[in-house]
């Protein structure tokens, strides 16, 4: 097949997912009016000429991650007659009722360059991700080159339109499909070996890699499945300034954990292998279950010390100010019982729970002759409670092969009533 035919093929694909296909939206000028057309509506305004130039002003940035967090935030713009403006560019609530269309052959004619787009995906009249095709002779590495040689121009339409809200690139030569997050120059280029890092095959829950590109657009590109990738699944990591991928594994991971806890399912174990990322999972997982309204805290216990303050350093990396300290048991009984929004991800170790819930513990007995209400008697209030447990190598020695600390904190838990949800 010609690349062309390919092409026509995957937009047919596209609109049998749902998808309108605005064969119309083919320059700068048809893509901004599109936007404006979708933005207004979605926030209830209309704009003067004048107050969308600048909202596009605004907007419009070479910062990739700047423009990937104001693509998932609510915004404020200031009105020709100085009235305060709070917008968003998508619905946030559910990504899945945005209106998704796709365009082809898109021309960005900037000051410097002139460049034509195969294949891009727009979510209310913004591009989101970018896909561009190869004939089948041809390896789709050969398109990943191209689009970072488009990147690397200067004034690229990257940096001066609206393509500066590109969240992903797919590359294909039909049978074979990959797909990569975007990113700024210092996380966006191939290494020594000329191999592009770092790409993703995309796979089925059995963990098979699904490369032709019909069975991609089915598995990845349909209107939700997208979506939920851009608004969950990809991870803003404020350390570094750099959008990272989940990769299908860690995906599947963390909805078959949600689900299993609204389900109200029982117990489970996720099983990673060493390097496979298994803190970005938990860390995804835990943020996931922090938006739901049913849970009190989300607990992620670890079994030693050193283990702990690395754990943190990892979540405030993928979020800044995620998770704090919890120097001692009591600042773990403290954060346990807040209702503030930002405690209900909890960090700990399974001592420090141990001594909380232990009556014969110094703490405990020291608090209890100071006619002070013990950490067991303070954590009665958690009894109804909804919460959560993470525990985070389960195989190691101190956790034991019975896990036994985990055992002895739960009975210690029951003692007064207390339920839990254990996730392993």
């Amino acid at each position: 097949m010609t690349e062309q035919e390919i092409e026509a093929n995957l937009i047919a694909s596209l609109t049998e997912l749902k998808y309108v296909y605005r064969a119309e939206i083919n320059s700068r000028a048809t893509l901004e009016s599109n936007f404006r057309e979708k933005f207004e509506a979605l926030n209830r305004v209309k704009l003067s000429d004048g107050e969308f130039a600048r909202l596009l002003d605004e907007i419009i940035t070479p910062d990739v991650f700047a423009a990937a967090r104001i693509l998932r935030s609510l915004n404020a713009f200031t009105r020709d007659d100085g009235t305060p403006l709070n917008y968003s560019l998508v619905n946030l609530k559910d990504w899945c009722k945005n209106d998704f269309e796709v365009i082809n052959q898109l021309r960005i004619n900037t000051e410097y360059s002139h460049h034509r787009y195969d294949v891009i995906l727009l979510i209310n009249g913004v591009p989101v991700m970018q896909i561009e095709l190869k004939s089948l002779g041809i390896n789709p590495r050969r398109a990943m080159e191209q689009i970072v040689e488009y990147k690397n121009d200067p004034g690229n339409g990257y940096t001066r339109t609206l393509l500066c809200f590109m969240q992903l690139f797919a590359v294909s030569n039909r049978d074979r499909t990959y797909y990569f997050a975007n990113n700024n120059a210092r996380h966006f280029a191939f290494n020594a070996e000329e191999r592009f890092l770092p790409i993703y095959e995309f796979a089925g829950e059995d963990n098979r890699k699904i490369t032709h590109l019909d069975d991609f657009a089915k598995g990845f590109l349909s209107k939700c499945d997208l979506g939920r990738t851009i608004s969950r699944y990809m991870v803003l990591l404020a350390a570094e300034q750099k959008l990272m991928m989940m990769r299908p594994y860690q995906v599947y991971a963390v909805q078959h954990l949600v689900r299993c806890i609204d389900e109200d399912n029982g117990n489970g174990f996720v099983w990673h292998t060493t390097g496979s990322g298994k803190t970005l999972t938990s860390f995804k997982a835990s943020t996931l279950l922090k938006e739901n309204p049913h849970i009190h805290k989300c607990v992620f216990v670890v079994d030693r010390k050193d283990l702990d303050r690395q754990t943190r350093e990892e979540f405030n990396r993928f979020q800044d100010g995620c998770v704090e300290e919890n120097t001692n048991t009591a600042a773990l009984v403290r954060r346990l019982l807040s209702e503030d929004y930002a405690d209900k991800v909890i960090v700990t170790t399974i001592q420090k729970l141990g001594l909380a819930l232990d009556e014969n513990s110094k703490r405990n007995q020291q608090r209890s002759r100071n006619g002070q209400a013990t950490y067991k008697a303070q954590l009665e209030a958690l009894k109804h409670k909804r919460l959560v447990f993470i525990f985070d190598e389960c195989h190691r020695s101190q956790f034991g092969d019975n896990h036994k600390a985990i055992k002895t904190f739960f009975t210690k838990a029951q003692l007064f009533g207390f339920t839990g949800t254990p996730i392993f």
